[in-house]
């Protein structure tokens, strides 16, 4: 995507999110607890080692990516949590700018079905957001469908730059047929977290079934959804730190504007306790 198609997306998207936010808020969930029954955890990723595991993350060469950079060196595990630190590098590998990075288990861990859990510290700046997703090479093609690929975003938390009022929101969107203007989206919902979620663990996960997905926070419902027809591929997961923009140049976006952040803002870090996952009994072999 080029720089000017960038800036025209990140102002739609911006304006959008703006319009969300006013018409959904209070936006409550229906409260129903998780319940696990009938299911077999698949993943325990509790990252207790001292570097990231590549028998269940992939070892991502960096690039470019939207306003900023995606390297692995961004990426460190200690005291039982992976660490995605979010800065600006005068002489970074790819030279100055805003660094970051995203990891995935594609071709490592991928599942069809299930529930898929992470508990984390959100990284508190301007600019950027962090997220849990689930994607596949499908949801990235014009197939016309979402049952053939679906990108779900467990959460993305891009409102730390409306101030205290809307900070400690995230939104759950689901993406397929491409990222072009054939693209087809849907936000589910913008949800509240109790308490301060850039300074405390909180839980987000998915109820991903063969009729439809199902979104909580702190293991409580906030809302579902069939979207499109819902996924029935394997899909991988993600956590990621995007920088708002295109091209690798920062310009404001949903989340703001990077170089807006005061002195002494960055680096922060995207801190993730554990990413877990379960898979009903009767798909386990699947």
């Amino acid at each position: 995507m080029d720089l000017f198609l960038g800036k025209l997306q990140n102002i739609i998207i911006l304006v959008a999110s703006v319009f969300l936010l006013i018409v959904q808020i209070p936006c409550k969930g229906t409260g129903t607890e998780l319940d696990l029954t009938g299911m077999t955890q698949t993943l325990s990723e509790e990252f207790d080692g001292g570097s990231l595991d590549f028998s269940v993350w992939r070892n991502y060469p960096g690039k470019p990516r939207k306003g900023g950079y995606w390297g692995m060196e961004q990426v460190s595990v200690r005291d039982g949590n992976l660490y995605i630190r979010t800065e600006y590098k005068e002489n970074g590998s790819r030279g100055a700018g805003y660094y970051s990075m995203g990891i995935d288990t594609m071709g490592v861990f991928e599942q069809r079905y299930g529930y898929f859990e992470c508990r984390a510290i959100l990284p508190p700046a301007k600019g950027l957001w962090a997220a849990f997703w689930l994607h596949c090479a499908n949801a990235a093609t014009v197939t016309g469908t979402g049952e053939t690929g679906t990108e779900i975003d467990v959460f993305e938390s891009p409102f730390y730059n409306l101030g205290p009022l809307f900070r400690n929101k995230i939104t759950c969107n689901l993406h397929y047929n491409g990222y072009e203007l054939k693209t087809k989206y849907k936000n589910v919902g913008i949800f509240n977290v109790s308490g301060d979620p850039y300074k405390e663990y909180h839980t987000y996960g998915l109820m991903w079934t063969p009729d439809e997905y199902i979104f909580y926070i702190d293991g409580h419902e906030t809302g579902r959804s069939n979207f499109g027809g819902v996924s029935n591929v394997k899909e991988y997961l993600r956590l990621s730190v995007e920088v708002d923009e295109a091209e690798s140049v920062p310009t404001p976006g949903w989340s703001g504007k990077i170089t807006n952040n005061g002195d002494g803002v960055l680096p922060v870090d995207y801190i993730v306790d554990y990413v877990r996952v379960w898979q009903f009994n009767k798909y386990i072999a699947d």
